[in-house]
Order: C-alpha cells, then structure tokens, then sequence
C-alpha cells in the first residue's frame, strides 16, 4: 500500500472517528481520539527516553549491509542502566522499575504512519498503541505512564493498522525488562548473567535484502522465513562460563511457533512467562513459544566442561501448513512450520565456582477461579471463524472504532474469556482432512490453523484447556504449554478451547484483542474491547 493511500485511509479513520467519539459520551468526555503530541506537564517523569522509527542500513550476514526500519534510543533522564543496545536492526533494550513514571518522545521518521505499542504493558488506552494514533513522517507521539507491571519481560513494536507484519519484519521491536523489589530479593541471576534472546526468522535475497512478499498462501498461513536469527544474528553463539544464567526469551517472529528444546535433550527450567515470574520454577521436556510470547529460563552450565557447546533448538513437530511435515518449501522459499532447526548456541567458555541456586519458589500469584468473575454467569466469546478466505473473531474482522455489545467491558471488573478455535467447517485434525476431494481439504488445512490470541490491558490467567482434536500431533506439542502464571497472549490449537479470566482494570476506552500471527492481524483478525 502506498503512503499516498495510507495517509488518505487514515485521514477518513480519523473524520469518522471525531465523529463517532462525539456521539458516544465516554469517548468524547476522554477525548482520547486526540493524538497526545506534547508533554503533559502534571506528569512528573522519572524517565524520560527519545525514540525514533528511522530507515537505516545494518551488517546482518556477510557481504552488503540490510535496509531494516529501526527504533534508535537516546536516554533523556533517569538511571543509565535503563536503555542497553542490542545488536543488528534490534530496537534497544528498555530497562524499567515497577513505580517509575515513563515518559517516551516517540518519533516517525519512517515514510508512512508508525505506532508503538507497549506489549504487556498495563497503561492507559491512550499510550497502549492502538493504530487510531498513528503519526506521519516527521510527527511526534508522547508516551506517558507509570510502571505498574511486576518483575518482567515485556516488548515494544509497531502496530499500524494493515502494515505491522511488513514493519515488524522490518525490524521495528525492541524488549523491554521490569524489576521490582519482590524480585531483586531473589538473587536472580543479572548483569552479564542475564541475557535477553529475540527469536526471529527472516528471508534474505542474494543481495543480503529482507525479503517479504504474500502471495494467497502466505496470508493464510502467515510468513515463514528460511532463516532463523537469535538477536538479529544468524548462527549465533553465545559465550558462558560454567555457573547458572536467566534466559529471557521472547519469540518475535511473524507466524512462527517455536517448540523448545535443548540439543542433549535435557530439560528446561521456566521461571517466567508473558506477565512476569512464575511462582515456583517448572521444568518441561520442551516449550511452545508462539508469536509474542515470552518465556524465562534458568540455565545452569556449572556441570558443563570448557569448550564444549549446548544448543537451543525449535524441535521437529507436525506443522499446520498446506505442506505438511518438516523441511524446505522451494517452491515458497521457506522452512515450514515444525521444522527443525537451531537457534543459538552457547560456547563455555570458562570455568568458575561460584553460582547461584535455583530458588524453591519465586513470587507469589492468587490462582483466579471463576468464582472470582465479576459475573461468573457471564462469559465473554472469542470465536475463531473464517469467511470469504479471511479469518475473523465472533464473525466479524477489524474496523477503527467497532465493538459489539458483548465485547462492552464494564471497567474493574474480573472476566470469564472463553476462547474457541473450533470452527465447524474446518478440517478434520490437527492438520486438516482430505474430506470431500481436494478443494475442501485445502480448505480445511487453511483454516485447522493454530491462532496466538494476544489481548491489550492487563494480563490474564489460563483456567483451561479442551483439546478437540487429541490425535498424536496435538500430544506431541501438548505437554509444552505453560498454564501457569500471567500471561497476555495464549496459543489456542485446532479444534481446542480455552477459557481464561482477565482483570479490566484502571483505564477505559477501546482495547484491542487479536492474532499474533502478524498476517492474520493485518487480514482483519482483531476486535476492539469497549472498557466503560
């Protein structure tokens, strides 16, 4: 889409909306369609950060440098620890405190509307990033919020309406860690001994160039690339010494679902998830890492010699594209979904003594039940569907400014989320049947897809999970979910059901929910929820 036409959609988003905010009373008592261009001088900030969306070039493989879009920080005021470059095309990392009070210059200087969302983070509708606030070239947006979350690892990146797949590819996303006083009580591994990891896989030309072009099949599916990147680097290693490390990984990638494995086939140890510690560290033979999710590992290398290697990998599993089963698409020039393949590698390096322990327990979390809903009667839907080759939620796919009565949220209040990938039209199983000849189970294997349901505002807990389909593809990968803990966005499989209970609290206005397969998002797979 050309900037011409972006900048007239958006012209005739922002009429509607100044017209639609004055008939509704809560939207024109906020005034929160307004774009927030200054600073509000009753906030008194304790961090303030200059950030900027720019076209620039990076070294990424050998040879000719990348064209990449790219948050670039410069720090205002506050401790000096709080922006840490992160190398390639990575926006930089932002190291926040629970009860700072944020204040970020967000600049465009990309040649089309750019918006940042705070992903995980709790703040008003206004900051959240919601597209109605995109800014053109050379404009600037004001971020201002206080830190709320726990001890966390959180994310940042593009969310213009109809481009942020392209603009996340791109490069447009950075991490974002929050401590508290819980957690530094912890003795948790920090400095050199906590590292963050951005998993992302990319297509490259034979000119070095990131490659991103949909044809039917890859809206469908979402983009795959052929080459996986851990912090914007390919084959990467990572060089530790012999003593225990906390691992933040988040999986940035578009459409990509990562099952997580060590190459000894030892366990993993997660401390962590979307919305900050978990209570007691569990350990899983592996971990299902869908878009946007985030998880925290504790490493320990102490029993590891010198010289010898340890690598992540994603394991094979059954993927739920067109093509079934591992390996190379040639002819789409991608490595399917559930291929194998490894990530990073880490290299010891050095023998030390002292390391910490593995504490029994972490931080203590209220497990919700539905009792707890402000109407446990009441559940509220998300129904996962398809019509006319695009996918939708309840029906319907996304418009600026729409919400139905059932997605009218009342403000503090605690609600039953029942999230359902279960359309009756799809094919049979996890991958999709070959029923009634060809066209309809192409069709099934479209829509038997796996869908990220990510949801703005504050995090929520997992109640349960109803698989449809527990054929042996779903019991490969079912034991790598963690249901535990807070979490803002939750892998909803084929066929399965999954019930979750969210606080709406603090802040009103139109909150976002959607698929995190960044595709889908852009086809229209996102609703609004109304907070009032």
């Amino acid at each position: 889409m050309t900037n011409t036409n972006l900048n007239r959609r958006r012209f005739l988003q922002y009429t509607a909306f100044g017209t639609f905010a004055a008939a509704i009373p809560e939207l024109a008592f906020t005034e929160s369609y307004k774009l927030n261009k200054t600073p509000n001088s009753a906030f008194k900030a304790d961090v303030e950060i200059a950030l900027t969306a720019q076209m620039t070039e990076v070294s990424i493989l050998p040879g000719a440098n990348t064209r990449v879009l790219k948050y670039t920080g410069k720090l205002l005021k506050g401790p000096s620890g709080t922006l840490k470059e992160l190398p390639s095309y990575l926006g930089p990392m932002l190291n926040f405190e629970q009860g700072q009070k944020v204040r970020i210059f967000f600049h465009n200087q990309i040649p089309e509307p750019c918006v940042t969302h705070w992903h995980g983070m709790h703040v008003p509708q206004i900051m959240d990033g919601h597209p109605m606030y995109a800014i053109n070239q050379g404009e600037q947006y004001v971020y201002e919020f206080e830190v709320k979350n726990p001890a966390g690892t959180n994310w940042y990146h593009s969310h213009t309406h109809e481009v942020t797949a392209r603009q996340v590819y791109q490069g447009l996303a950075g991490l974002i860690t929050i401590t508290d006083e819980i957690e530094r009580k912890l003795n948790l591994p920090s400095g050199e001994y906590d590292i963050p990891l951005i998993i992302q896989d990319r297509t490259f030309t034979s000119r070095n160039q990131l490659y991103y072009a949909l044809n039917m099949h890859q809206r469908m599916q979402g983009f795959l690339g052929d080459t996986i990147l851990a912090n914007g680097q390919r084959n990467h290693v990572i060089p530790v010494k012999t003593r225990a490390y906390r691992l933040r990984i988040l999986n940035g990638s578009n459409s990509r679902i990562y099952k997580l494995g060590w190459s000894d086939g030892s366990l993993l140890t997660a401390i962590g998830t979307d919305g900050g510690l978990l209570e007691k560290p569990q350990t899983f033979p592996y971990i299902m890492l869908a878009p946007a999710e985030r998880v925290e590992l504790w490493v320990d290398f102490s029993d590891r010699k010198p010289g010898s290697e340890l690598a992540l990998q994603t394991l094979s599993y059954r993927g739920f594209s067109m093509r079934m089963g591992g390996g190379m698409d040639m002819e789409n020039n991608m490595m399917n979904q559930g291929s194998k393949s490894t990530i990073v590698k880490f290299a010891i390096t050095e023998q030390i003594g002292d390391s910490p322990k593995l504490p029994d327990t972490l931080v203590p979390i209220r497990r919700f039940t539905a009792k707890d809903a402000s109407n446990p009667d009441i559940v509220v839907p998300i129904a996962i569907g398809m019509r006319r080759m695009t996918f939708n939620l309840n029906g319907r796919t996304f418009d600026m400014l729409d919400y139905t009565n059932q997605e009218k949220i009342p403000v503090n209040t605690m609600q039953i989320i029942r999230i359902s990938n279960a359309n009756p039209d799809m094919g049979r199983g996890m991958g999709g049947g070959m029923r009634g000849g060809r066209g309809r189970g192409m069709m099934g294997m479209i829509m038997a897809q796996p869908h990220p349901i990510h949801l703005h505002g504050q995090q929520f807990q997992i109640l349960s999970r109803k698989p449809g389909h527990a054929d042996s593809a779903y019991t490969a990968i079912k034991d790598g979910f963690i249901n535990n803990g807070w979490k803002d966005t939750v892998l909803v499989m084929p066929g399965e059901e999954v019930e979750i209970i969210k606080p709406f609290m603090d802040y009103t206005g139109l909150f976002l929910y959607h698929c995190h397969n960044l595709e889908h998002e852009d086809m229209g797979m996102m609703r609004n929820f109304f907070i009032s």
